[in-house]
């Protein structure tokens, strides 16, 4: 348990002018009436009122929060009354200890009207004083944290109730650390599995990528320096309910999971804000789409910030928050910044919103609310407000992004009910389909029997489940006819550059547009949802010249030092276009590596020889070799036919050895020249559609890895055997 003189030292830190007299005494008060009482995990009760002191001293708040979190169980668990807290600590605070009471001490029937009465019961606290509310989420808070010594069931529907009740209403207080804790702690209780799992893999990756965290702020700090701008960075990994969640809303694994590290940088003003963003665009690039700037469109609970994305070292995505401390202040404590103090002095922070005028405009619409389904609903749609919450005609709740139709609507019911809609009612007044839904509304589907999906319902619907059933339904109805149609588009397409369009290539083609068959990829471009141009560059890409200068060997790669030169390592052959890491030979220049290259193992303990190096944009010359390993059949003319495919593809080939050679097959490294990534990609994709390549795959050697780059090697004369 925290001493008082502790929690006296805490408050002092940021209001030296304090009550200590009354703090002293509601301590003494509390820890009097809760005498002889314990939780369940064998401490003195009084330990868990003193540790929501401690949590909301550390927010800055006032002397009356901390003292009704000393008291907030006395009226509830002990022989203490209002009128005793009254005539000791005054009114104010006794109604304070009396709000956070009526908010606990409730006994109703079912746990869906409990649900509905706890939130009808904290959002009419909050409209008289929210500090009562601030109370009650550091009490969840400290249980959350010391939930363990509960019973399983306990744990588990205390931690749903968390997750779904409270560590919103932090969020929406804009109290996001807090938000993030109890949803951590909850997810910790519901999917223990999960939580580990991610954890596992984190470590993984530490000790796969080292500090990331230290270099990246490393990095920032060092651009910020050179850009002259005064701030503090600080970085972290991202909790592992927010990863978790992350995976199943873009469904994707945590491998392919970018931005799990965030950092914040904290100035001085706000004109520094928009200077640090620029150096962290000049030195990394921004991820488009992945900007928002707060702080000319502030959030309601006064969060103001810029965030942006960018690809930083080693290419991993990072986010970055960009905010002047003021406005760290109140994202740090959301409303709650309204009561804090900074040095003895009540905070005068021009970003922090008057809790009263914030408070109204979510509690007025709940007052009119009789039912406590309905008041439960009205509630959830004003927590999620980035989402759209309409009915069925029987009462039950949809969910739906902004921007929503009744066709989304009808498709989130049922594929069936989709189909077959020919019209909607809106709160009973029939709509055309593509009326946008709004929140809190009644839809009603109409639908008809013989009705199926329009092509135009494509342009009105905008969630995923609803496009995807409408363009397979409109597929279905003439795929026997698209099929060959398509087969058609193909054979024409195909023979305009000397091709066919055998089964192989379409299978090819198939598979790179991961459409899982041919018949597939037939029917949708006799539809006209492909091109045959496509398909045809899918397999044997346009080769026309691009348009700009060439850029020259010594301009290739960018983050070099002056007159440092560089050579690309024979182990993994990097390309323009892949992400690559530079290492320092002292007197030899830099070696440069693929990200994933395996050699890069060696050097893990000597971070200084390591160069953060990106190439150069732009069209690069066909000079950087990359060894293909191709099996081929062993028929006559089907080399010199995979060699001409190659030069087709302005590929020029500068060494072929064979080095497997049976009677109906043998395998050949072949060395050629490529202009970047992509011309690799679309020259493996063309040999890959011929009928007489059985195999084909990039070649790396990792016992090349201690070579100090790539010389260029003259075209072999001849062929090669090795044995």
């Amino acid at each position: 348990m925290i001493p008082v003189e502790d929690l006296i030292t805490l408050i002092h830190a940021y209001n030296p002018k304090s009550d200590e007299k009354l703090i002293r005494a509601a301590y003494e008060y509390g820890r009097a009436m809760h005498e002889g009482q314990f939780r369940h995990s064998g401490e003195p009760y009084f330990s868990h009122p003193v540790a929501v002191a401690a949590i909301l001293a550390s927010q800055r708040l006032d002397d009356a929060t901390i003292i009704t979190a000393l008291l907030h169980d006395t009226i509830e668990d002990t022989r203490a009354s209002y009128s005793s807290i009254e005539e000791q600590f005054g009114r104010h605070i006794a109604d304070l200890v009396d709000g956070v009471t009526k908010l606990t001490n409730l006994q109703l029937a079912s746990s869906e009207t409990k649900q509905a009465e706890n939130f009808r019961k904290l959002f009419m606290a909050m409209s008289k004083d929210m500090r009562v509310i601030l109370v009650k989420l550091a009490d969840r808070l400290h249980n959350m944290r010391t939930i363990k010594a509960m019973r399983a069931e306990k744990q588990l529907q205390k931690a749903r109730e968390t997750m779904d009740i409270f560590a919103p209403l932090a969020g929406r207080m804009g109290m996001q650390w807090m938000r993030e804790e109890l949803e951590d702690l909850a997810f910790r209780v519901i999917n223990p599995e999960a939580r580990a799992s991610i954890m596992r893999r984190f470590i993984t990756l530490q000790k796969e990528s080292g500090d990331v965290i230290e270099r990246i702020t490393g990095d920032m700090r060092h651009e910020l320096d050179t850009a002259g701008i005064e701030a503090e960075v600080f970085g972290r990994a991202k909790k592992p309910y927010s990863i978790w969640r992350k995976m199943r809303e873009k469904e994707i694994g945590f491998s392919r999971l970018s931005d799990i590290y965030g950092f914040r940088v904290i100035t001085t003003n706000e004109p520094d804000c928009y200077g640090v963003l620029g150096a962290i665009h000049q030195r990394w690039r921004a991820v488009p789409g992945r900007f928002k700037d707060y702080i000319s469109q502030p959030k309601s609970n006064g969060y103001r910030s810029i965030h942006t994305t960018v690809s930083g070292r080693d290419g991993k995505r990072v986010e970055v928050q960009i905010r002047t401390r003021q406005m760290h202040d109140v994202a740090e404590s959301g409303v709650a910044a309204h009561w804090s103090y900074r040095d003895g002095v009540r905070s005068e922070n021009p970003f922090a919103v008057d809790p009263a005028k914030w408070i109204s405009s979510l509690t007025e619409q709940f007052d009119a609310e009789e039912d406590h389904e309905d008041f439960l609903e009205a509630v959830k749609l004003e927590m999620y407000a980035d989402k759209v919450f309409c009915f069925t005609p029987k009462g039950d709740v949809v969910k739906l992004p902004r921007g929503a139709t009744p066709i989304d609507f009808a498709y989130a019911i049922h594929t069936r009910i989709g189909n077959a809609c020919v019209g909607a009612k809106i709160d009973g007044m029939r709509v055309p389909l593509w009326t946008r839904i709004k929140n809190g509304q009644s839809v009603d589907v109409i639908t008809a029997d013989g009705q199926m999906p329009q092509a135009t319902w494509l342009d009105i619907a905008s969630t995923g489940k609803a496009k995807s059933a409408i363009r397979r339904a409109l597929r279905a109805q003439d795929r026997d006819r698209f099929i060959k149609l398509g087969r058609e588009l193909a054979r024409a397409a195909f023979e305009h550059v000397g091709k066919k369009a055998t089964d192989k290539a379409l299978e090819t083609a198939a598979r790179r547009l991961r459409l899982g068959d041919v018949d597939t990829l037939l029917a949708r471009l006799g539809s006209a949802e492909l091109s045959a141009r496509a398909v045809l560059n899918t397999v044997y890409p346009e080769l026309v010249q691009r348009d700009g200068d060439e850029i020259g060997r010594d301009l290739a790669v960018i983050g070099l030092s002056a007159g440092q030169q560089f050579e690309r390592a024979r182990c993994c052959q990097p390309l323009p276009g892949e992400r690559i890491i530079g290492i320092t030979y002292r007197g030899k220049g830099v070696v440069v590596h693929t990200i994933d290259c395996e050699a890069l193992v060696a050097f893990e303990e000597q971070p200084d020889r390591w160069l953060d190096l990106h190439w150069q944009e732009g069209t690069h010359p066909a000079i950087y070799d990359v060894a293909l390993d191709v099996t081929i059949g062993n028929d006559a003319g089907v080399l010199g036919h995979v060699c001409t495919l190659i030069g087709e593809l302005k590929a020029n080939i500068s060494n072929l050895t064979i080095f497997d050679r049976k009677p109906d097959f043998y395998r050949m490294l072949v060395d050629v020249e490529m202009r970047d990534a992509e011309h690799l990609h679309s020259l493996i994709s063309a040999l890959e559609a011929e009928s007489d390549v059985a195999a084909v795959e990039r070649h790396r050697d990792v016992t090349q890895a201690g070579s100090l780059g790539l010389e260029r090697q003259e075209p072999s004369v001849g062929l090669q055997t090795e044995k």
